[in-house]
């Protein structure tokens, strides 16, 4: 089964039941992996595992898959954030697709005075998301937040969730693996200033840490931070 298609749904998965795709699910089924009445998918809605299902009806924008029997049941994921300042396009949609492949299990993007915009496609930023937790095998689909000015993201931080702040040229000890419920946090390009830095440290579930002594990107950062984060328990 581990070349077969894996499509995430948001109707609920049990035996005998029936599954609508949505249009781009059916275009992609029929056009682009030449699939047809019969043929075998994987399903996944983040809640009932992944199930075998198989295509009852397929036409150019519609299919119908009737879920027949489980495959794997839904498991734990690590409970981990990222918490980063939108880039540019393109390297916002590699971070968002990577940390989907590390198991982040949410992602916020935050406002920092050197954020290169504000503005994003949280569509487009979901459908990456997507895609790549299907393509990754994971049984969820992290959760995207809208962006948010960075002190109002620290003003309500929740308890119990230590936020790890990758901070460069600060004399930071090393990112150390966690097993509870963590978040990383990833500044822009530039960094944070000084005052977003002062800032940072005030705050007791804030602990600042260093991903080695070269100066990386922001999108390269933000992935290495996620590996080590969860290297003690492999993602």
């Amino acid at each position: 089964m581990s070349g077969s298609i894996r499509l995430y749904v948001t109707a609920l998965l049990h035996a005998g039941c029936e599954v609508d795709a949505t249009p781009g699910q059916a275009h992609y089924l029929g056009t682009v992996m030449r699939r047809g009445a019969g043929d075998v998918v994987r399903l996944f809605n983040g809640a009932d595992g992944e199930w075998q299902a198989r295509i009852t009806s397929l036409r150019r924008d519609r299919a119908r898959l009737a879920v027949e029997t489980p495959l794997r049941p839904q498991a734990p994921e690590p409970d981990l954030w990222l918490v980063f300042c939108p880039l540019k396009r393109d390297a916002t949609e590699l971070v968002v697709e990577k940390a989907t492949e590390l198991g982040a299990s949410a992602l916020l993007p935050v406002l920092s005075q050197r954020t290169n915009t504000a503005r994003l496609n949280g569509a487009r930023l979901l459908a990456i998301a997507t895609e790549a937790a299907e393509q990754c095998e994971r049984l969820t689909v992290p959760r995207i937040a809208p962006p948010r000015p960075l002190a109002e993201a620290l003003a309500d931080w929740p308890d119990g969730r230590p936020l790890v702040a990758a901070m460069e040229r600060q004399n930071a000890p090393p990112v150390s693996p966690v097993d509870e419920p963590a978040a990383l946090l990833v500044g822009p390009e530039g960094g944070f200033t000084g005052a977003e830095l002062d800032a940072l440290r005030s705050y007791p579930f804030v602990v600042p840490a260093s991903l080695g002594a070269r100066i990386l990107r922001a999108e390269t950062a933000a992935i290495v931070g996620l590996a080590l984060l969860q290297a003690s328990r492999g993602g």
